[in-house]
């Protein structure tokens, strides 16, 4: 079988199986599976796939039949132009979450800020990266979700200036900083059943979900917020699309100032930003 009729199996057994994009994930683990780049896959599609590739490629087809996500078969998810290790201690990177960087690079680069419930560590290293001066804290209560964040700063040349702590919130949290910024589990208790079985099936629950109304960990962020931000400061936090308004209202009684809701590239409310008073509380 060549490359081309095995992609071509590949693609209709993943839509028959009701998987979206099929056609997409089917080339991306074919790449995997015959140790291409994804952009060089074309060039060889005509050769024979040796028996080698192919089980490897029928492996990774089951587990997607399954709905187990692409990034978690091939164990990496491309996040604001870089690679991150992906496993199932952490989230999986979305893109809805490169919004909260683009609202975080519109404001000044940070001396020093604080990434809370990091995961994989995209938020925190995407941001060291893109700012090569600042220095970050990254926090997480889970030590495999620290060990993955530890990995891939490691990967991006970034861990020099980052301190991972274990941390639930600003539990173990000292100092202020001019920038807090958090994406953490917004998904209500009784809307989990509803998330796409990609998700529902493979993301931690607890990086998914306060088992609650979704808004704990707002209030938990908020209560701690302006005793650890410089005056000044700012925080950015990821939403659910229906959730701007409360999340505002959170800020707003905590004492924080300029409350914004920004949109995501759908145009959905995604980041709520606000800004510490300029005096200390």
């Amino acid at each position: 079988m060549t490359g081309t009729e095995a992609l071509r199996a590949a693609t209709q057994r993943l839509a028959r199986a009701g998987i979206e994009g099929a056609a997409g994930d089917a080339r991306a683990l074919l790449a995997e599976a015959m140790g291409l780049a994804r952009d060089r896959l074309t060039l060889h599609l005509a050769e024979a796939l040796d028996p080698e590739a192919a089980a490897r490629f029928e492996a990774m087809l089951a587990r997607r039949e399954g709905n187990e996500p692409v990034a978690r078969i091939l164990g990496r998810r491309l996040f604001w132009g870089r690679e991150f290790t992906v496993t199932p201690d952490v989230l999986d990177p979305r893109p809805e979450t490169e919004c909260l960087i683009a609202a975080a690079l519109e404001g000044p680069a940070p001396a020093q800020f604080l990434d809370l419930g990091t995961g994989t560590g995209c938020i925190a290293v995407t941001l060291l990266a893109e700012w090569p001066q600042a220095r970050g804290v990254a926090s997480d209560l889970s030590p495999g979700a620290l060990d993955v964040a530890r990995e891939n700063a490691t990967r991006h040349g970034v861990m020099a200036r980052l301190d991972l702590v274990a941390s639930d919130w600003f539990a173990g949290i000292s100092g202020r900083f001019d920038l807090i910024v958090s994406n953490p589990p917004y998904i209500a208790a009784d809307e989990m059943m509803t998330l796409a079985p990609e998700v529902r099936g493979h993301d931690p629950h607890q990086a998914l979900s306060d088992g609650a109304d979704g808004l704990s960990a707002y209030r938990a962020i908020a209560r701690g917020a302006r005793a650890h931000l410089v005056p000044g400061g700012r925080i950015l936090v990821e939403i659910g699309w229906q959730q701007g308004r409360a999340v505002a209202g959170i800020f707003a009684e905590a004492g924080l100032g300029d409350i914004r809701i920004l949109p995501d590239f759908d145009g959905r409310d995604r980041v709520v930003r606000a800004m510490s008073p300029d005096t200390s509380p």
